[in-house]
């Protein structure tokens, strides 16, 4: 049996404020992620959305899985604000989330200030280079 290097899904247990963006990444709990993240409140995950200028529902089913604990999400969508698609919109609202689309700089401070005040908040932030 060949011993090497096993991938696992990136996920931090617990809440943590996000300490740097950039280069592609973030930083937080001491530790450094390659890509974007979904910061929820059972963790923080690493993130893959099918198209990052197309967000769709589906990329979103690990938040919609834990709706009861989210009143905000907020969605950082690059370096530049893009509105969520109409769709997206209605089916964040039909599970009780308000979505604030914003672009990743601006989700990242207000996430960390929403987080402070323990607030019921999520973060999906698309990296940025």
């Amino acid at each position: 049996m060949a011993k090497g290097i096993v991938i696992r899904e990136a996920h931090f247990p617990g809440r943590a404020p996000i300490e740097a963006y950039g280069n592609g990444g973030f930083r937080f709990a001491d530790m450094s992620h390659r890509g974007s993240l979904l910061c929820l409140p059972s963790g923080i995950h690493g993130w893959q959305p099918a198209d990052a200028t197309a967000l769709t529902a589906a990329d979103f089913e690990k938040l919609l899985s834990e709706a009861d604990k989210v009143e905000i999400l907020l969605v950082g969508t690059g370096n530049d604000l893009r509105p969520l698609p109409a769709a997206l919109r209605a089916a964040l609202k039909a599970a009780g989330i308000s979505s604030d689309p914003m672009s990743t700089g601006a989700a990242v401070r207000t996430y960390n200030v929403l987080l402070a005040e323990n607030r019921a908040v999520a973060a999906a932030l698309i990296a940025v280079d």
